[in-house]
């Protein structure tokens, strides 16, 4: 008989390693001033992956609220909700080489100092280095939205990692999703209506909040008459 594995706590992970991934790395091409921008400028604000949890106060130099942001493609939004949020303190992760290197130089050339990179799998820094309770909220605009019914399951947003986000939420912190595509806004409005630890802010899906910027592509769409769903869960009280 083999013996009972012991009990999980805090510093031990519950996401178990996920064989399959939500993301492809189709880097393209790194502009000269993208990959300067990772050499330069990731040691100032980029976090490396590793797997203890992260100390956020330690990170930024003060106590504040901390927002997780999941598939920050180019920056641009990241960068301008940051400014326009500077009492709270955010973390975009993302995979692509170019966006990270952007984000980078609109850090450096903003002078942003609420607002840190990670260039590693999502997943894996939820896991490993993301304290349950510790977030005020996740963003995760646009993810990546795997059209073809057989690659549904890369999706990201599947109801194991929809409970490891809401465990690491804060009673009161949200989790933020936005989608273009319409038949994933509706898989992400079933999961999240799954999910015991959330509860919809809306009956169900919200209104664009002002701290998420229109970008231009969304904008372009708007006008094409495409649509575009928000959602806004809270981790109960």
């Amino acid at each position: 008989m083999t013996a009972s594995p012991p009990p999980m706590d805090d510093d031990v992970p519950r996401l178990s390693r996920q064989p399959i991934r939500s993301f492809v790395l189709r880097q393209g091409r790194m502009s000269d001033a993208q990959t300067r921008a990772i050499e330069a400028l990731m040691p100032r604000y980029g976090i490396p992956y590793r797997a203890a949890r992260l100390d956020t106060d330690a990170v930024f130099g003060r106590h504040a609220p901390v927002v997780l942001e999941i598939g920050f493609g180019m920056g641009v939004a990241t960068a301008e909700i940051a400014k326009a949020r500077p009492d709270t303190d955010f973390i975009g992760i993302e995979v692509h080489g170019p966006g990270v290197g952007n984000l980078c130089k609109l850090i450096e050339a903003d002078g942003i100092t609420n607002l840190r990179v990670m260039q590693h799998d999502a997943t894996e820094i939820v896991r490993d280095m993301i304290g349950e309770g510790s977030l005020a909220g996740v963003h995760v605009f646009f993810p990546d939205p795997w059209p073809k019914k057989k690659h549904h399951k890369r999706r990201i947003l599947q109801p194991a990692f929809v409970t490891e986000l809401a465990r690491r939420l804060a009673p009161g912190g949200y989790l933020h999703c936005a989608t273009d595509w319409e038949d994933y806004a509706m898989q992400m409005l079933e999961v999240l209506r799954a999910e015991p630890l959330l509860e919809n802010s809306c009956e169900e899906f919200a209104p664009r909040p002002d701290y998420r910027p229109l970008t231009k592509f969304e904008a372009r769409g708007l006008r094409l008459g495409h649509g575009v769903w928000d959602l806004i869960f809270r981790r109960k009280g």
